[in-house]
């Protein structure tokens, strides 16, 4: 069994004891947070739509984090315009625990 859900809109394929990175969520480490489900896929059972909604994926907070730095340069030829700037995204490090239907 698998599930497909949506956080910081983006979308993961995740199945149990999975450990997967999320956008930041200032949930503690050793919580548990809830998933949304987008579809479901159990053999030949597949949930879509709303049939989806009903369907529950739980998830423990492993970690906080942030990922390799990734360097912003922004350069106007001819113009003596040169801007550097670097980011790190912080993410949430999670483990799921449970996908359960109804």
């Amino acid at each position: 069994m698998y599930a497909i859900v949506e956080n910081g809109g983006k979308q993961y394929k995740v199945e149990k004891d999975n450990v997967l990175e999320i956008e930041y969520n200032k949930a503690e480490i050793g919580s548990a947070v809830d998933l949304k489900c987008i579809m479901c896929a159990d053999g030949d059972k597949i949930l879509t739509g709303k049939k989806a909604d009903k369907v529950s994926v739980k998830a423990e907070v492993v970690a906080h984090g942030k990922a390799d730095k990734i360097v912003v340069f922004k350069y106007k030829a001819k113009k003596n315009i040169r801007k550097k700037q670097g980011h790190r995204q912080p993410f949430t490090r999670v483990k799921v625990t449970e996908i359960s239907v109804g």
